[in-house]
């Protein structure tokens, strides 16, 4: 499924539909460049699941874990992994191993250490919008 999303508002509100939609326990890897709504996916999704607070990109934390509602929300970015090995010696399986809903942005960066995910979805710079596209891969 491919949409186009006119502003930053039209992002959070697709975000806060995949609340709705997505089991929860699942696999979510986010493709897209730098500032192409990644996070701004992420925070329409938890504000949909009723958090309230901030929600900050992790490029520099490695993930940022919520809990809204008895779930638990775990994002990542891996922008900045120099080595996928370095994935392993922080535990990231572990997180796999929960009954969570994982966003992991960037997720080229972890090849080999990363299961297949239960969706992608890719945001592409379109104008003053984006172009997001949706896929499921099981």
């Amino acid at each position: 499924m491919k949409t186009y999303l006119k502003d930053t508002e039209a992002t959070e509100q697709f975000g806060a539909k995949l609340w709705a939609e997505l089991p929860s326990k699942c696999l979510i890897f986010l493709h897209g460049d730098l500032g192409a709504g990644k996070t701004t996916l992420v925070r329409g999704f938890l504000r949909a699941a009723g958090y309230t607070g901030a929600v900050k990109s992790p490029t520099y934390t490695l993930v940022e874990e919520y809990t809204v509602g008895g779930r638990k929300i775990f994002h990542f970015d891996l922008y900045r992994v120099a080595d996928p090995e370095e994935l392993e010696w922080v535990g990231i399986r572990d997180y796999f191993d929960q009954d969570c809903i994982c966003f992991i942005e960037w997720p080229d960066m972890g090849k080999g250490f990363l299961p297949e995910p239960d969706r992608v979805i890719s945001l592409v710079v379109d104008g003053l919008g984006r172009s997001i596209e949706l896929g499921k891969t099981t």
